[in-house]
C-alpha cells in the first residue's frame, strides 16, 4: 500500500519508530535490540552520556552504524539547562537535531509547557532543528507548531509508566490540528499494542524506550514494537469499519432464495 514515509526536517526515515537508549542492563543488550527494532533514529540523553568518550568499548560504539543520533536534553527543568543541554549537543554531535524536554516535576516527569514554549522559539531562531516533548493538549501543540518545530511529541502517558495512550481524543486532536510537521507519540508505551494503537490514531511516529528496556526480552519487544508500529500505520491507511451498537451479519440474507430465517453472522 502506498504511505509517504516520516519526514523529519526534512529527511526521510523508513522506519516509524524511535527508539531510546537508557535503562538497558548492559551495552550489548542495547545493541542488539537497536537492531532488532529497524529503526533509523535513537535517542540519546545528553546529561548522562560522556560525549568525549570514543573507546573501543564506549556507549557510542553500540550505537548501530546508519542510525539517525536525536540528541535529548532529558533531566533539565528550566530553560536555560535545556538551552545548554541543546547547545553542548549541537556542538559535540555536529547536528541541529535536538529533541526537547523541559520537564515541570520530578515526580510526574510532566513537561512544563510554559518553559518549553520558551525554549523553543529561542533554538528555532538559533536553527536548530526541534522535536519538542509535550503534553497531550492540542493547543500546546499548535502553539509549538507555529514557534516552528520539526515534530510535535506529545506523550501517551507519564514518562516510563508503561501505561499505553491514556487520552486518545487529545491525540486526534493534536492530529487534526498539526498539519504541517509530524506528529510523533512519545512517553508512556508499554508493549507492541499501545504502539499499534498509537498509529492507528493516525499519529506520523512513536518514541519508545522504557517498554523495549525494561522488558524481560528486550531483543524480542523491540521485534514486536516495530510490528506492532508497522501494524498500526497499515489499518489506519486501510480505514477501520464503523463501530455500531449492535450485531450486523457477515454473511447479508437479502436475495436469498426459499428461506426466510436469518443466517448467522462470522466474526
Amino acid at each position: 500500500m502506498n504511505d509517504k514515509p516520516l519526514n523529519i526536517a526534512g529527511i526521510n526515515y523508513g522506519s516509524r519508530l524511535i527508539v531510546g537508549t537508557g535503562k538497558y542492563k548492559s551495552m550489548e543488550a542495547m545493541e542488539q535490540a537497536l537492531i532488532a527494532s529497524g529503526a533509523d533514529m535513537v535517542t540519546v540523553a545528553i546529561r548522562r552520556v560522556n560525549l568525549n568518550d570514543r573507546a573501543v568499548d564506549a556507549f557510542w560504539q553500540h550505537i548501530p552504524k546508519g542510525m539517525a543520533i536525536l540528541p535529548n536534553t532529558a533531566g533539565c527543568y528550566n530553560t536555560a539547562d535545556a538551552l545548554r543541554v541543546a547547545r553542548l549537543a549541537r556542538e559535540a554531535l555536529d547536528t541541529p537535531l535536538i529533541k526537547l524536554e523541559v520537564l515541570g516535576d520530578p515526580k510526574t516527569l510532566l513537561p512544563d509547557v510554559f518553559a518549553l514554549l520558551e525554549a523553543t522559539k529561542i533554538l528555532v531562531n538559533e536553527g536548530f532543528k526541534v522535536l519538542a516533548y509535550t503534553n497531550d493538549d492540542p493547543i500546546t501543540a499548535k502553539r509549538l507548531e507555529e514557534a516552528g518545530v520539526a515534530a510535535v511529541m506529545p506523550l501517551a502517558a507519564p514518562i516510563g509508566s508503561g501505561r499505553g495512550i491514556q487520552n486518545p481524543l487529545n491525540i486526534m486532536f493534536i492530529r487534526d490540528v498539526v498539519t504541517s510537521v509530524p506528529v510523533i507519540v512519545d512517553a508512556g508505551v508499554g508493549t507492541a499494542s499501545d504502539a499499534a494503537a498509537a498509529m492507528e490514531l493516525g499519529v506520523d511516529g512513536v518514541l519508545m524506550n522504557t517498554a523495549i528496556a525494561e522488558a524481560q526480552d528486550p531483543v524480542r519487544m523491540a521485534e514486536a514494537m516495530k510490528l506492532g508500529v508497522a501494524a498500526g500505520r497499515q489499518a489506519f491507511l486501510a480505514g477501520r469499519m464503523p463501530r455500531r451498537d449492535y450485531a450486523a451479519a457477515s454473511s447479508p440474507t437479502v436475495g436469498l432464495v426459499g428461506s426466510s430465517l436469518p443466517v448467522s453472522g462470522g466474526l
